[in-house]
């Protein structure tokens, strides 16, 4: 049973938390939505955007932001994949 759980379960629950985290790792990636903030407050100093947009979209993306460092701080120690 033990030989059954090495050589078939282990690896695929291994490959089952790569896969796990690197979705994680996509979906809460902090430089994009730093990025996005960047982009919302470039839009609002140049006039495409009104200040009410803004704000919202502000607050938005800082919400994101506060979400994805918390996911990635719980993911310390975990696989790390570099592409």
């Amino acid at each position: 049973m033990f030989l059954l759980d090495d050589l078939l379960v282990n690896p695929f629950l291994s490959l089952v938390d790569i896969l796990h985290t690197m979705a994680l790792d996509e979906m809460y990636d902090t430089e994009a939505i730093q990025d996005d903030i960047k982009e919302n407050r470039l839009l609002y100093e140049i006039g495409e955007r009104s200040k009410e947009e803004y704000q919202q979209r502000k607050e938005e993306l800082e919400a994101q932001l506060d979400t994805a460092k918390q996911v990635k701080s719980q993911m310390r120690g975990r696989v790390e994949i570099k592409g």
